[in-house]
């Protein structure tokens, strides 16, 4: 109870005004916005519910440690905590979206005691929470179920206890287990989180020394270390591990035919042409161009990144308000020479390394382990502007503060208004919007047809149909019905139970005979009662139609058309 009292007394009620806002920012509107879930959130939901329900994943693996999904392998920290809230508030929208909505809020209190374990300035701490809390990056990415929201709390947490082990050596541990969970839970902190281990143990060298007198702990903190990090090095070599960064990789086919053409036409001599034009050159010049641009301000500030699930198009990433503040935060930590100042750089640099190895960057969300810094290095350039102001004018810095805070209440609340309504609008499309209508429609009229055929044109549509029916796990493993393979390095469904799911260019116009991609199975809807739902002008030629399902922006999504005559 002591420990409690001591606890709350480190905190003012600024800093619970801020958990209060973050907490509202994230749980408001929820199962709403975004619009629906996109084909990644609802694989966490089916694995979970089938890990829930069966002890296993979709594919019949027992309690897996990656899980194959579509051929992409998830990591398996969220899906077991998703499975979790399943338990507890059952399959829907609400209990997949939510780890990350608390991992959301725990970065902002995991912020606010990282920067005051650092500089024991309270007003430092309770600013770079509050940017945490209002940021775009943070906020849009808190509110989907990203893994890679619930790693970065992970990190942010396990720092902060690396930095609390200096007074009392059992944090430690804590600190390793959060960032063994981190590997585990998003691939981007399988790269970064090594790197920065290793730079806190560098700058901090002379503490640890101190951690070692305790060896107890150290060992027990080595052990869970080892725990994470050893099968984690052991799965990045083996094909599965592999896996998904093989389809992001710089070096991609497209690479090597660059890299070929450039050998063909270039007019240097052989042995010139094969140093400069080769894999390494290639990766090193496309690795650091990829890097510098995470700093770039159109990217940070005015254009943000180009995929819609990760952020709204042509809006920064952080208020460009931000970026004079940014900026002085910057050189006030390269100017003053101090452990955590050097900690703060090192994170700040090695974070965007990687996106900076994929062929997408940058990424908004493969960069996400660069927040909390910018937020935090702008708190700092917003505390020494308001110093100097005050110094020189004489002005109060709490009411320079507040200024800045009303600033950026306006711009929270310009960007939440286009969030709310231009953004889930415009872009409903890019979040899968119109599956959870479909799967209605077919439920309710399942038992009036042999055969439902379901376009594969926005992607994955046997997920949806799972999650939203939802489908009992165990009979769709063990369903006879079930047609699912691998092609070009995906998994795909083709079929279960008296589903049916095709390219739109398997969808017949002048016939009505539909062939399925695996095993060329017929589908002959002549003499069959045969239920089409299709992309807009894609059906036989003689069907009736039955329904139009639109994305908010009023487009037409689906259409579902009917073979009796």
């Amino acid at each position: 109870m002591q420990s409690f009292k001591t606890f709350l007394q480190k905190i003012d009620k600024y800093f619970f005004l801020i958990i209060i806002l973050a907490a509202v920012l994230r749980f408001s509107g929820i199962t709403l916005i975004p619009p629906s879930l996109n084909w990644d959130e609802v694989s966490h939901g089916n694995n979970a519910n089938s890990i829930l329900t069966t002890g296993k994943d979709e594919w019949g693996v027992p309690f897996p440690v990656i899980f194959r999904a579509f051929g992409d392998y998830k990591l398996p920290v969220y899906i077991y905590m998703t499975a979790i809230s399943e338990k507890i508030f059952g399959l829907n929208t609400f209990a997949v979206r939510l780890p990350s909505i608390l991992a959301g809020v725990g970065t902002v209190v995991a912020t606010y005691f990282l920067v005051f374990s650092l500089y024991r300035k309270r007003e430092l701490a309770n600013l770079s929470a509050l940017l945490v809390t209002v940021e775009p990056w943070s906020l849009f990415l808190s509110r989907g179920a990203f893994e890679a929201n619930l790693a970065l709390f992970f990190i942010v947490s396990g720092v902060y206890f690396f930095v609390k082990s200096f007074e009392n050596s059992k944090n430690l541990i804590a600190s390793a287990l959060l960032l063994g969970l981190s590997v585990w839970t998003y691939n981007s902190a399988r790269v970064f989180v090594p790197l920065l281990m290793l730079s806190l143990v560098i700058i901090y060298w002379d503490e640890m020394k101190t951690l070692f007198k305790n060896k107890k702990v150290f060992v027990v903190s080595v052990v869970v270390t080892a725990f994470f990090f050893i099968p984690m090095f052991i799965q990045l070599l083996e094909p599965i591990g592999q896996a998904r960064y093989g389809k992001v990789s710089i070096i991609d086919e497209g690479a090597i035919a660059a890299i070929e053409e450039a050998r063909n036409t270039s007019k240097l001599s052989p042995t010139v042409n094969r140093l400069l034009n080769n894999r390494v050159v290639y990766f090193s010049h496309a690795f650091i161009v990829n890097w510098a641009s995470h700093y770039s301000s159109f990217f940070l500030f005015f254009k943000g990144g180009t995929n819609y699930q990760f952020s709204i198009p042509g809006r920064g990433l952080i208020y460009w308000i931000d970026l004079f503040p940014l900026t002085v935060g910057l050189l006030w930590l390269v100017t003053r020479r101090s452990k955590a100042n050097s900690f703060l750089i090192a994170w700040f640099l090695l974070s965007p390394i990687p996106s900076a190895l994929t062929n997408e960057a940058p990424q908004v969300l493969r960069a996400i382990v660069m927040l909390p810094m910018p937020m935090i290095v702008t708190a700092i350039g917003v505390y020494e502007i308001t110093k100097w102001l005050s110094k020189k004018f004489n002005i109060s810095i709490k009411f320079l503060i507040s200024v800045y805070i009303v600033l950026i209440y306006l711009f929270l609340e310009n960007y939440g208004i286009t969030y709310a309504t231009t953004y889930r609008t415009n872009y409903s499309w890019s979040w899968q919007y119109g599956y959870e209508q479909i799967v209605d429609y077919a439920k309710t009229h399942y038992s009036e047809y042999d055969k439902i055929i379901v376009t594969k044109k926005y992607g994955e549509p046997h997920e949806f149909f799972l999650f939203y029916w939802p489908w009992n796990s165990s009979d769709y493993n063990s369903d006879p019905n079930l047609i699912r393979y691998t092609q070009s390095g995906w998994y795909w469904v083709d079929r279960f139970d008296k589903f049916y799911f095709v390219n739109d260019w398997q969808i017949p116009h002048d016939n009505e005979i539909f062939v399925l991609e695996s095993k060329k199975e017929k589908v002959d809807c002549r003499i069959l009662r045969c239920l089409l739902i299709t992309s807009p002008g894609n059906s036989p030629n003689a069907w009736q139609k039955l329904e139009s399902i639109n994305f908010l922006d009023g487009q037409p999504a689906f259409e579902i058309f009917d073979n009796q005559k």
